[in-house]
């Protein structure tokens, strides 16, 4: 007898951003009635059994036509003008649609909020800030993006700013690379264990993630990111790194990218498997234990594998999970449960 469906809450997605690229392009696009062009809407969220995630809010790079084929280019600074603009821009994103799910979606603040959207069946949004350029220094529009549902926040992309440094996309390559967290960057850190921010280390250097073991008193988190040993991008967590987040009873969302799964770091060939997937869940298990591993798929941000294309195909993770062998109190807690706990573990 076949298993049941499992409802699912994921660590990161970059849907937000590709409604408001829609928008200013003139062309906007509905997350509720669905859209082809997108990995996570709702009619894709309901087959699929997904019951939410954080939802990233990332300022893209800005570039002239000269540098839009230029890798380098894409990790240029960021303007805050420009960040607070497009990261505004998203917060109303994230309103609308909730105005226009008619309650099936939720903009949640709390690990309890979340809870009750999923026992309503409404699909659960937080907010989150993938790159701080939009924070500022004087830490103003943290108290205000906080007060429109900011729960989580990662310092920085794979590219530097006035917090700190990031990794870049090469393979190989060590995540051991550039400077640890500026001084604002540390305090950036206090404020958001004062608040109840979830730091996110995703994207985040090696002496970076270091500075914020030593700084924050919550638990550590990369919501997005694979094991270095499986597969040498610098996006990649070290066995090392992996202990410090298990000490700290923190938790890493497997990344659905394929060059973050893949052995060879071909970022653009979805013939990945399963089995590679479940491999990198396995090793997490191993190093993190069970209550320690989520998901986080970079839906609507990332090339990931053709098997699971969508939000819709993901129930086929979960049951590859059984099929390796993984028990269902732990498939279930993959799934969506430490996700649930470790926000409650952060005091939200």
């Amino acid at each position: 007898m076949s298993k049941p469906a499992l409802p699912i809450f994921d660590g990161h997605n970059d849907t937000l951003l590709r409604l408001e690229m829609a928008r200013r392009n003139g062309a906007p696009i509905s997350f509720v009635d669905g859209h082809p062009s997108l990995q996570i809407d709702l009619p894709k969220a309901t087959k699929g059994h997904f019951a939410g995630g954080l939802f990233a809010m990332f300022v893209p790079p800005i570039l002239n036509d000269a540098e839009k084929n230029d890798p380098v280019a894409r990790q240029k600074a960021i303007e805050a003008s420009d960040a607070v603009d497009w990261t505004l821009g998203m917060i109303a994103e994230a309103c609308r649609l909730e105005r226009a799910s008619n309650g099936r979606v939720r903009i949640c603040r709390s690990s309890a909020d979340i809870k009750q959207a999923m026992a309503d069946e409404a699909l659960a949004l937080m907010l989150h800030i993938e790159g701080a350029e939009a924070i500022g220094a004087d830490f103003n529009a943290l108290e205000a993006f906080y007060a429109a549902g900011l729960r989580s926040l990662g310092p920085v992309w794979s590219r530097d700013n006035i917090f700190g440094a990031g990794v870049p996309f090469d393979f190989p390559g060590s995540p051991d690379h550039g400077p640890g967290l500026s001084d604002l960057g540390k305090e950036l850190v206090r404020r958001c264990n004062q608040l109840g921010v979830m730091i996110d280390l995703s994207h985040l250097n090696e002496k970076g993630f270091w500075d914020v073991q030593k700084l924050s008193d919550k638990p550590l988190v990369a919501s997005h990111s694979n094991v270095h040993k499986l597969s040498q991008s610098r996006r990649n967590l070290t066995d090392k790194q992996l202990d410090a987040i298990a000490e700290s009873k923190g938790l890493v969302g497997l990344n659905y990218a394929v060059g973050f799964l893949r052995s060879d770091g071909e970022k653009f060939k979805r013939d990945v498997s399963l089995d590679l997937m479940v491999d990198h869940l396995a090793y997490l298990v191993e190093k993190l234990g069970e209550d320690g591993v989520g998901l986080g798929s970079d839906y609507d941000g990332a090339t990931v594998p053709d098997v699971v294309a969508d939000v819709s195909l993901n129930q086929k993770l979960i049951d590859h999970m059984r099929h390796r062998g993984f028990g269902e109190t732990l498939v279930e807690k993959i799934a969506f449960k430490n996700w649930l706990g470790l926000l409650e573990r952060t005091g939200i």
